[in-house]
C-alpha cells in the first residue's frame, strides 16, 4: 500500500528536523574537562590529547580544568553535561574505580552515569626506601619490618598510596606505620633524610632522586617491570602479587551519548596518541600510552571497580582509618 501523501511529508520534515544521532559530528567545539588542576599529569595528558583532536576532528577541543574533593567535583559536572559529545572527561582511575567505594557522596554513579571511550594511559608505582635502611630487595624488607613491629613507616600523600601501604601491610604480614603527607615534595624530603622508611610514588617523580643515589627502588607495584626502572622487579616477581595493580586515566562522555559520536571520538584519540612522536612526548612527561576500544576501557573499569573493592574492605578490615 502506497504512504499517504500527507504522512510522508510529515515523516520527511520529522527527519528533516530530528537528524540522526551524532551525524556530522563535531559541529562545534568541543570541552574536555580535567577533574585536577593545571600543571599535573592529568592535565598534560588532556591538553596532549585535546591539542590531537583539534587536529583531527576539524574543530577546538578546549580544556576546562575543574579540581577539587580529590577530582569528584569535575566528573560529577562532567555526569551532568548533555550527552551529546561535545563534553567529555578525564577518567581517573582513582576516582572511577577506588573513590567510590571510599565517599558514598561523589555526585555522580561512576558506572552507570558515564560511557567508556577510550584508556590513554597506564601506569604503575615504585616502592621506595631510604638508603640508610638495610634493606635492598622485598624480601629484606619485610624481614626488617618483623624484626622491628611497628617501627618502620611509609608515608602516603594521598588515598591511593595508603591503601597499597596497607595492602604491602597484609600481603606481608608485617606491621608498618602509616605517615600522612599533603605533597610529594616533603614526602620526598623526609625520606631521603630518614625521617620516614618507605614511600609508594610514580617511577618518573622518583626517578632523579634513585639516580642520585638518595633513594633505593626495592619494587615496581605493578603486575611488570617499568622501562624506566628495567632492574627493579616487579610486584610479582618479587613475591607480593597482591600488588600487581595498575593505574590509568582515559576519556569518558555521560551515558546517552550516540554511539557513533563515541567511536568517532575514540578513533581520534587512538590514531593521535599512536603517532610516534606523540608517544615519546608522554613517554617524556611520564606517560605511558595504552590505548584501547570503548569496549575494552568498559570492561576495564568494571573490572577494576570490583577489585579496588576487595581491596578497600581487606584494608578496612585491619582498622586502617582510610583517607
Amino acid at each position: 500500500m502506497k504512504q499517504p501523501v500527507k504522512t510522508l511529508v510529515l515523516s520527511l520534515a520529522l527527519g528533516a528536523a530530528f537528524p540522526v544521532a551524532g551525524a556530522g559530528f563535531p559541529e562545534r567545539n568541543i570541552r574536555f574537562i580535567v577533574p585536577f588542576g593545571p600543571g599535573g599529569g592529568t592535565d598534560f595528558f588532556a591538553r596532549i590529547v585535546g591539542a590531537k583532536l583539534t587536529e583531527i576532528l576539524g574543530h577546538q577541543v578546549i580544556i576546562d580544568n575543574r579540581p577539587g574533593a580529590q577530582g569528584n567535583i569535575g566528573t560529577a559536572l562532567g555526569a551532568k553535561a548533555a550527552p551529546d559529545g561535545y563534553t567529555v572527561t578525564l577518567g581517573h582511575m582513582s576516582i572511577l574505580a577506588l573513590n567510590p567505594h571510599l565517599d558514598s557522596n561523589q555526585g555522580f554513579d561512576a558506572l552507570r552515569d558515564f560511557a567508556a571511550v577510550a584508556r590513554g594511559t597506564a601506569a604503575q608505582w615504585v616502592m621506595l626506601v631510604t638508603p640508610s635502611l638495610p634493606a635492598k630487595t622485598v624480601k629484606e624488607l619485610v624481614a626488617l619490618a618483623k624484626q622491628r613491629p611497628g617501627k618502620l613507616s611509609y608515608a602516603a600523600t594521598a588515598t591511593t598510596g595508603q591503601i597499597l601501604g596497607e595492602l604491602f601491610k597484609i600481603a606481608t604480614g608485617t606491621d608498618i606505620l602509616h605517615i600522612p603527607y599533603k605533597s610529594t615534595t616533603p614526602a620526598f624530603i623526609d625520606l631521603m633524610a630518614g625521617t620516614v622508611d618507605m614511600y609508594i610514588s610514580s617511577p618518573v617523580g622518583a626517578l632523579p632522586h634513585i639516580k642520585a643515589g638518595k633513594l633505593r627502588a626495592v619494587m615496581i607495584v605493578g603486575p611488570k617491570r617499568d622501562t624506566t626502572l628495567p632492574n627493579v622487579p616487579s610486584a610479582v616477581e618479587a613475591g607480593v602479587p597482591d600488588l600487581g595493580v595498575t593505574g590509568w586515566y582515559g576519556v569518558i562522555v555521560p551515558a546517552g551519548t550516540p554511539r557513533e559520536v563515541i567511536v568517532k571520538l575514540n578513533a581520534g584519540i587512538v590514531s593521535g596518541l599512536s603517532q610516534p612522536d606523540m608517544r615519546e612526548r608522554l613517554r617524556a612527561g611520564g606517560i605511558e600510552v595504552s590505548l584501547s576500544t570503548p569496549e575494552e576501557f568498559d570492561q576495564q573499569i568494571r573490572a577494576d571497580f570490583k577489585r579496588w573493592e576487595k581491596i578497600v574492605k581487606a584494608v578496612k578490615a585491619t582498622g586502617a582509618e582510610l583517607r
